[in-house]
């Protein structure tokens, strides 16, 4: 069972969530309803507002930019600039996470009134930070439209049981590794942990690694090449034909940042720029992958066949966990108030959390709010949410994630 605090009004209250297979859950709520229980303030955007933090970032980023250019030109021994270094990268990485996520509000329109200033803004926001806005844009949205189908959504799809034990090979090493749904011993486990850390991101932008198979706009997943699956080809199969061109204004933000790396790197250097940029930029990479993992993989949270989904079923099967001060004011609340993100994600982050307490007590025990250790959650979910069977009893009519130990293929 978990127990959280909640607030409504300002008032603290207690809401007691009960493990789902010991209760009949609460039946959903329909979107006007919990729409109706949002004060109105929460969906109002302010692009002052929004813009103060990108410049608190910005300005942030600057500093820390200048200290690793007079960092790289410190005549110190490798015990004093290495510690530097670490703390250095793991800083700015959580900078730049926030810029990512107010890039990611732009992509949601919660940015502003004005969706010119947000396109633009995320635009440039997330080129400055590898990532192709309007590719990312465009499969994301499908992610909230289609959160926790077993064939639509775009994210995490996790394996069937069934899958599993149909399997006629036992999987190599590296498939292992690759794939943590086979990892069985846990140096293992580690190993394919830090493959999902590093490669995760990279992997679904280069091949919609974790898409359903059903999730691409032409054709099925199964059936197209993974070269045709990739965010960075206008013509990929992930995007309609009238989404192509700002695929390619996409590819233009990539290729002006690596421009723009390239000529710091004739200034201050080769290694100075493959520091300053890419260590942080590893961290940002981690933590992108962590948020959205443990934002939709918990074993209170239940995915769905097509029969079974419907859009807010999906959009409550998502989890609020906590990062502290890091979570609330670097990563601007993105861990915190993710439930209520996933139902309405054209409120701003700053509107988050009085959204949140207002539709909790709504949702009941149907909404799922983790408050322990971030990376002791980044380890359990890992290692215990690796493939999904139907749920009984009160469960029944969604796929819990299986608590007994992975099935044995037909080869072994």
């Amino acid at each position: 069972m978990i127990t959280t605090t909640s607030r409504t009004q300002g008032a603290p209250v207690k809401t007691r969530l009960t493990a789902v297979a010991d209760v009949k859950p609460t039946p959903v709520p329909d979107v006007k309803t919990l729409k109706d229980a949002i004060p109105a303030k929460c969906f109002e955007r302010s692009m002052m507002r929004s813009f103060s933090y990108v410049i608190r970032d910005l300005v942030l980023l600057s500093g820390l930019f200048y200290s690793a250019v007079q960092l790289s030109q410190l005549d110190a021994p490798l015990f004093v600039t290495v510690p530097l270094w670490a703390l250095y990268s793991f800083v700015t990485g959580c900078v730049f996470t926030g810029l990512w996520i107010l890039a990611h509000d732009c992509g949601h329109d919660s940015f502003s009134d004005n969706l010119t200033v947000n396109a633009i803004t995320g635009w440039a926001l997330h080129s400055m930070l590898m990532v192709p806005f309007f590719s990312w844009k465009f499969s994301h949205a499908r992610h909230h439209r289609y959160h926790n189908h077993m064939e639509k959504d775009t994210v995490f799809v996790p394996h069937r049981k069934t899958e599993i034990e149909g399997r006629t090979e036992e999987p190599s090493l590296m498939s292992k590794i690759m794939n943590h749904s086979d990892a069985d011993t846990p140096i293992i486990q580690i190993a394919a942990l830090i493959f999902h850390q590093v490669l995760g991101w990279p992997a679904y932008i280069l091949t919609n690694a974790g898409a359903g198979v059903n999730s691409m706009i032409k054709g099925s997943r199964l059936d197209t090449p993974r070269y045709k699956q990739t965010h960075l080809d206008p013509t990929s199969s992930v995007f309609t034909v009238g989404e192509a061109p700002f695929i390619a204004l996409s590819n233009v933000g990539l290729l002006l940042t690596m421009a723009a790396l390239y000529t710091a790197s004739t200034y201050v250097g080769g290694w100075t720029v493959a520091l300053a940029y890419g260590l942080p930029y590893l961290w940002m990479n981690h933590w992108i992958v962590a948020i959205t993992y443990l934002h939709h993989t918990h074993e209170k949270a239940p995915h769905y066949e097509a029969e079974d989904w419907t859009f807010i079923k999906g959009a409550a099967s998502t989890i609020d966990r906590d990062f502290g001060f890091i979570g609330r004011h670097m990563f601007h609340g993105i861990i915190e108030y993710h439930v209520v993100h996933h139902m309405f994600p054209r409120i701003p982050f700053y509107h988050a959390e009085e959204a949140t307490w207002a539709i909790a007590p709504l949702l009941g025990e149907r909404y799922i709010q983790q408050k322990t250790n971030f990376f002791g959650d980044l380890w359990t979910a890992f290692t215990n949410c690796k493939y999904v069977e139907p749920g009984t009893g009160a469960q029944a009519g969604g796929l819990v994630w299986s608590k007994n130990e992975a099935p044995k293929n037909k080869a072994s």
